[in-house]
């Protein structure tokens, strides 16, 4: 008799873990519960995805289409938007469609597959702003061999390799996340980002949470090492610099990139990084709207407002497309 009644319990055992492992749709519970805020913000994060949309996209026409931008310091850039572009997609649209509908649901398939591309892009968002800065590195510390060093060949290793990177942190980390044995559907996030998704788990997540911080320290470090380093030789090189005319071109080069690596590292870090009892689920939303929605909109305007090229690029693309003036008009020059 107690030998049948353990078999039930382990039937019952196993029945449990199978009905909690069949998680087919989760809940979003998103950035507010307020029906009265949905339609306002609905219409602030529209705006806020078209200016990064139109932002990002004219950027890379911008490059494209203009021969002086053809350098290496701008083929960077253009990947670097598009990048902003698709992450930004990965998870705005949702973001939107959850303020005009009742329930704020994902399918477990589409939530893996969010969470991967989110993973991928953000990954190589990092690890391009490392190679940025090793271009900017040669290109004040070694100018006359600028040219020779990122050769398209060197330009085309220092994209491919964020790349792979990105595509072992996205397979890595959704592949362990969606082998756990869920027991809750409802996400306290607005879209499935890895340390909401793993809080769901009744199972052990401790080698989740280990490799979840391990993967993002390694990966940030790496990328990290290589900003500093960079950013020393230059500042070494700068100081060499008697003219302050020079001093000043080089600050307005790398400002704007620093200010892009700022923003990106210091909102990666304080969500993945940082000890989980260090803050409230309000705030990781907050700081996780900051480079998920918000700096992937700000990058083309850092990029744009402070680099001289890019505005004088587009004052000749706006001058060529200026009607012509009437023939027998006077012009002076």
């Amino acid at each position: 008799m107690g030998k049948e009644m353990k078999l039930q319990n382990i039937g019952l055992q196993d029945i449990s873990k199978e009905n909690h492992s069949l998680v087919l749709e989760f809940v979003l519970l998103g950035l507010t519960n307020s029906s009265q805020l949905r339609i306002p913000f609905f219409i602030f994060f529209l705006v806020v995805y078209l200016f990064t949309f139109l932002g990002n996209l004219g950027m890379i026409l911008l490059i494209r289409s203009n021969s002086q931008l053809h350098t290496p310091m701008y083929y960077f850039l253009s990947k670097l938007s598009f990048v902003d572009l698709c992450y930004s997609s990965v998870v705005t649209p949702k973001l939107l469609m959850d303020f005009v509908v009742k329930k704020n649901t994902i399918s477990w398939g589409g939530c893996a597959a969010q969470m991967w591309f989110f993973g991928f892009f953000v990954a190589i968002e990092c690890h391009l702003l490392a190679s940025m800065a090793y271009d900017r590195y040669i290109a004040i510390s070694k100018p006359l061999l600028y040219t020779v060093i990122m050769s398209r060949n060197v330009c085309v290793f220092l994209t491919a390799v964020p790349y792979l990177l990105g595509l072992l942190n996205g397979t890595v980390h959704t592949s362990l996340t969606f082998q756990l044995i869920f027991c809750k559907a409802t996400i306290n996030h607005f879209f499935c980002d890895i340390p909401a998704v793993i809080s769901l788990s009744c199972s052990d997540t401790s080698f989740n949470l280990a490799v979840l911080f391990g993967l993002s320290f390694a990966q940030g470090t790496l990328s990290g090492c290589i900003v500093i380093i960079s950013y020393i030789y230059i500042l070494a090189a700068t100081l060499k610099i008697r003219s302050t005319e020079g001093r000043w071109k080089v600050f307005s080069t790398c400002s704007s990139h620093l200010t892009a690596v700022s923003l990106f590292y210091g909102t990666l870090f304080f969500i993945y990084v940082r000890p989980s009892s260090g803050s409230t689920v309000e705030e990781d939303k907050i700081v996780s709207m900051c480079y998920t929605i918000m700096i992937p909109m700000l990058n083309p305007l850092i990029y744009s407002l402070r680099n001289k090229e890019v505005k004088d690029a587009v004052k000749r693309i706006l001058s060529m497309s200026r009607p012509a003036r009437r023939a027998g008009s006077s012009d002076v020059y």
